[in-house]
């Protein structure tokens, strides 16, 4: 074999190591619930586990997002209940985002890179109880050119799929 077909498989060897990534993360799917499934990630840091779902219905209907509602768990930040939703976009940070299931609302508190949150574990304790009795929760946000969007989450599954995050990670 010449030198430089060696040099090239030594090349292309070294270019496969550096490229592929490593197993230091590793998210498996624990299961499916209507809809709503649970998730585990593996980090160095820690496990967390978490229930997500995608909007059943978005509004306006021409503006369709990768959205998502998430109630996570991470035991090794001694944090649970945590929710959070993702709706696709940079929030606005002069309009609130709010959840509403029947005549409950929450407030996010939270609005950063993409996510919102709740500050009060009590208050996300109360969601995920509305969450578990409720057939649909919406989240308003508002995007920054200031439009108004409507994420409707069907709660059919969410908890059986929380009860899993919540197992998984205990």
């Amino acid at each position: 074999m010449s030198i430089i077909k060696k040099n090239l498989i030594l090349i292309s060897i070294f270019t496969l190591l550096v490229i592929t990534p490593s197993k230091s993360e590793e998210l498996k799917k624990i299961g499916k619930f209507k809809d709503w499934e649970t998730m585990v990630l593996v980090e160095q840091t820690g496990t967390v586990c978490f229930a997500q779902s995608s909007p059943v219905l978005q509004a306006p209907k021409s503006n369709k997002r990768e959205a998502r509602l998430f109630v996570t768990f991470r035991p090794s930040e001694k944090i649970s209940d945590e929710i959070s939703a993702s709706p696709g976009y940079e929030f606005n940070k002069k309009n609130s985002v709010t959840a509403t299931s029947g005549k409950n609302k929450i407030k996010f508190d939270i609005k950063q890179q993409g996510f919102a949150w709740i500050a009060d574990n009590k208050i996300e304790k109360k969601m995920v109880r509305l969450m578990k009795k409720g057939s649909r929760i919406m989240i308003t946000g508002y995007n920054e050119k200031g439009s108004q969007t409507i994420d409707h989450y069907s709660l059919l599954g969410f908890t059986k799929a929380y009860s899993a995050a919540k197992k998984a990670c205990s």
